[in-house]
């Protein structure tokens, strides 16, 4: 090997030790609080807050916000401040029955003032670079706009844009709390997300980049509606977000939902039920592949859309076998059947967007956009009070290409 070989790979090995000994401004992880959840609802102060402000221990704020953080206890460490209420735990349980996180509020006017509270109660800093989900309580969205709710969290270089958002349609401590022995709740409601591929009755995943994006637009928006009982939490149907307020208006339904991934093009997964016309019994389809194309028709001032859709799967259940047998005849007539319980979606979701809310929540506007953008130009300001009166006319195709693992 040459001298001037080995200096190379000397000075390169000499430039590797350097950009490889870390972070010098990086904290340990035993030094710090990680935040993983936090919950945003109404004021409310918790019981530990009023018996502090008794004390003498308040300073000036107005109640508008109270905010939970969810955090990952130390493990065999001594609590680092007392649990704000309610669900979480405030970790005064005993070593053997501490639950997997912690949940700690405080109420207060300025979100960024609350995290820096926290630092008053708790001896490691709390920091936000792990935070996986946030939680809006309903009754908060539909009091203040997004945008006010969510400045601080936008402009925070600490929270990563990939944190899931989603509305509960009670409290959001109530969403970020578990009886489940090592459950932690913000973990959960990620990880039923990511079962989307196994029902389209679940909204594609909104995070924080997805939001900024969605109020700068101007345009209504959904996010995921998570509903509580008994401590067990399921995502059902979706918080519709005005898009000139930014505010909660209303909701849409499991069954909404679905007949909204078929007109977007969405459904990934799950089943279509409806019943045999000969008797009572449940027949069922999984759609393996979909396809849905708006398309926009301008005519002068008119305006109009017509939704094609196409979807090929299997016959998966069938209770009426083996007394009905599974005849071409038969599965041209389930397909009938499938074909309309699709348009009964449809058209019920079309209802709620056009004469109940005044919403464009299923991409029509940018269809139209992109297919005429001059129209659009003029129309966008009051785009979706035109929506409102639109005519929408759809075909539906499905094809049952099998019988899934029939025997007949």
């Amino acid at each position: 090997m040459s001298r001037h070989v080995r200096r190379v790979l000397l000075a390169a090995a000499s430039l590797l030790l350097l950009i490889s000994t870390g972070c010098w401004s990086a904290n340990e992880i035993e030094d710090v609080t990680v935040s993983i959840g936090l919950g945003l609802d109404t004021a409310k102060e918790s019981a530990f807050e009023k018996e502090i402000n008794e004390q003498g221990a308040h300073y000036p704020k107005e109640n508008v916000i109270t905010a939970t953080i969810q955090i990952i206890p130390p493990i065999n460490a001594k609590k680092g401040g007392q649990g704000g209420g309610g669900g979480g735990g405030g970790g005064g349980s005993s070593p053997s029955s501490e639950k997997a996180y912690l949940n700690e509020q405080l109420t207060g006017d300025s979100v960024i003032q609350i995290f820096r509270q926290f630092s008053l109660r708790r001896d490691r800093p709390i920091i936000g670079h792990h935070l996986k989900v946030i939680v809006v309580a309903r009754e908060l969205a539909q009091k203040y706009s997004l945008e006010q709710i969510f400045d601080f969290i936008l402009r925070d270089n600490e929270i990563r844009p990939s944190c899931l958002v989603v509305v509960s349609h009670r409290s959001a401590l109530e969403a970020l709390s578990s009886e489940e022995p090592g459950e932690i709740p913000a973990l959960y409601l990620l990880g039923v997300v990511n079962n989307r591929y196994r029902s389209n009755k679940i909204l594609p995943p909104v995070s924080l980049i997805k939001l900024d994006s969605a109020m700068q637009s101007g345009a209504s928006f959904l996010l995921q509606n998570v509903v509580t009982a008994k401590d067990e939490h399921k995502f059902s149907g979706a918080a519709i977000i005005k898009g000139d307020t930014k505010r909660w208006i209303g909701e849409l339904t499991q069954y909404d939902i679905e007949g909204l991934s078929w007109i977007k093009g969405d459904v990934v997964g799950g089943a279509l039920k409806t019943y045999a016309s000969r008797g009572s019994y449940t027949i069922a389809y999984e759609p393996e592949t979909s396809k849905a194309s708006i398309i926009p028709e301008v005519s002068g001032d008119d305006i109009s859309f017509h939704i094609k859709i196409k979807t090929e799967g299997s016959l998966i259940e069938d209770w009426s076998f083996p007394e009905v047998p599974s005849s071409p005849q038969y599965i041209h007539e389930l397909e009938g059947q499938f074909e309309e319980e699709i348009k009964k979606q449809i058209r019920q979701v079309l209802h709620k967007m056009q004469k109940v809310y005044h919403v464009d929540v299923g991409g029509f506007g940018e269809q139209l956009k992109f297919k005429y953008p001059k129209r659009w130009r003029k129309l966008k300001e009051r785009w979706e009070d035109i929506f409102s009166h639109v005519p929408i006319t759809y075909d539906v195709n499905v094809t049952i290409k099998d019988v899934a693992s029939s025997t007949d």
